[in-house]
């Protein structure tokens, strides 16, 4: 068991981030590697270099292919971000466009159709939202965004579903309720994995 935790907010010292590390404390003993994109510098602009690599006429660029590399030790992966306008920070959306690419997440072509590639990899997700649940429910947008990432990304790619917990209502004034709101969302991710881990031995 190897899980890759992969947060994007440029603000160290965000909510994002102190997930992360309840989380990365939370999983011990499994094995944790950290990805902050933003630290890291990794740049979400698809490019033409990009484009030709999807089509198979040109070979990966060399920082998605240490992306590949870090992924391919994962047999976990969990995205933690803050949600931007009932999605995901355009940071994370542009490191799934260029690293869940054709021929390594999936092999699509007219001749063959969809070829699913990552059935090893279990996707968890972790969004920090400002609204509270009640908004989510009634106006569907949990069940969008879920849609959006669940069935858009992780099953098309042919990644196993793993645990979704959002930490709702993020910038409340009480601490103590954001709070509840993080070791929830920490438990389930972690339990999650943890039991997966316990099945394998």
């Amino acid at each position: 068991m190897h899980t890759l935790l992969v947060a994007a907010n440029p603000d160290p010292s965000s909510l994002t981030h102190h997930v992360r590390e309840k989380l990365e404390a939370a999983l011990h003993p499994v094995s944790v590697e950290a990805a902050d994109l933003a630290r890291e510098r990794f740049d979400p602009a698809f490019t033409l270099a990009d484009r030709r690599a999807y089509q198979g006429s040109g070979t990966y660029p060399a920082d998605i292919v240490r992306e590949h590399r870090r992924l391919e030790r994962a047999t976990d992966l969990v995205l933690i971000f803050p949600v931007y306008w009932w999605s995901m920070p355009a940071l994370l959306k542009g490191w799934i466009d260029r690293v869940f690419v054709n021929g390594w997440a999936f092999e699509h072509s007219p001749a063959s159709g969809l070829r699913p590639k990552l059935q090893a990899l279990t996707t968890h997700l972790l969004p920090i939202a400002g609204g509270d649940s009640g908004a989510y429910e009634r106006h569907g947008y949990e069940e969008a965004l879920r849609t959006q990432i669940e069935h858009g990304i992780v099953d098309y790619c042919g990644s196993r579903r793993g645990a979704t917990a959002f930490v709702y209502e993020s910038e409340q004034p009480s601490s103590e309720a954001t709070a509840r709101s993080v070791d929830r969302a920490v438990r389930i991710i972690s339990g999650a994995i943890h039991a997966r881990s316990r099945a394998l031995l």
